[in-house]
């Protein structure tokens, strides 16, 4: 029986849970053809050991969980479902994308025809190597597979039958959480530009202390994944408008996360971001990225 478990693709959260697992003792393969030197960099410290194709992972893991930008959530499906059929392997697949539930819907279909156990899959929370224990919500017709995963760093909270319902639940809980940064960078960026960012921050610091605090310690850093963070905040968007609800705030926080992905700051990862960067020093660069 294949008992390992396959992660694509190791960034910031991939590698983090490939390096809980591991921690756990379990053997953590992934496919590095065609990856940077830094998303190599990262597998190598989770631990995890390269397969080499996608034909050879499929064939020696037993669960396989997508961890990767949106946008390519349903051609790594694709890519999966074809290096099965070539195979004749059949390991879980577990999505664990940031993705509307009508992506996660296409996700799905790309399976279609073969006898292979897919999850829906919404990640809360941090790497879990920096804040443990990152919860992970799946539903779908059979989540056992997703049980393997459970540890201290990682809680699997099942939720239901019904595939889309993990991903809707984390399409509505990142837009409070990133759709308020991009407010916060869209306020501030408004101030700096109308010549009344020093005394809104001083009303902030009289009356808006705790918000405040978290544009100072958030603000300066969100370029780093705000590329990513874009079709995140149209998957949301989708979701709103499939509820009725309106998509234009996070049409909008997509445009504060293109402003912000234009900027040098952007070109920084997790791991080399600029920590002394200061609010100020940062909306500064950031104003002159607005169009």
């Amino acid at each position: 029986m294949r008992t390992a478990i396959a992660i694509l693709m190791p960034g910031d959260m991939g590698h983090g849970v490939g390096q809980a697992l591991v921690a756990d003792g379990h053997e953590v393969i992934t496919c590095l053809a065609g990856r940077s030197e830094h998303t190599r960099a990262l597998a190598t410290r989770a631990g995890m050991c390269d397969a080499g194709t996608l034909d050879t992972l499929v064939t020696e893991a037993g669960t396989i969980l997508s961890i990767l930008p949106p946008d390519r959530a349903v051609t790594q499906a694709g890519a999966v479902a074809a290096a099965m059929r070539a195979t004749d392997a059949r390991p879980a697949y577990i999505d664990c994308n940031a993705i509307s539930p009508m992506t996660m819907e296409k996700v799905t279909a790309a399976f279609a025809g073969l006898d292979v156990t897919v999850i829906d899959c919404g990640i809360i929370g941090l790497n879990p190597i920096k804040a443990p224990p990152t919860r992970f919500f799946v539903s779908g017709p059979d989540c056992s597979p997703a049980g393997l995963l459970a540890s201290d760093a990682i809680k699997v909270e099942r939720m239901g039958t019904k595939i889309g319902q993990a991903s809707a639940l984390k399409m509505v809980y990142a837009a409070l959480t990133k759709g308020t940064w991009t407010l916060h960078a869209a306020v501030l960026m408004a101030a700096m530009r109308l010549g009344v960012l020093e005394p809104l921050l001083d009303e902030f610091a009289y009356s808006q202390s705790g918000t405040l605090s978290d544009m100072r310690r958030r603000t300066p850093f969100l370029p780093a994944d705000s590329a990513r963070w874009v079709p995140e905040m149209e998957e949301i968007a989708a979701t709103f408008a499939s509820a009725g609800v309106t998509p234009d705030f996070h049409n909008g926080a997509a445009g504060i996360f293109r402003v912000l992905s234009r900027t040098p700051f952007a070109q920084e990862t997790r791991e080399t971001l600029e920590k002394s960067r200061t609010l100020e020093e940062a909306l500064a660069v950031y104003v002159k990225h607005l169009t």
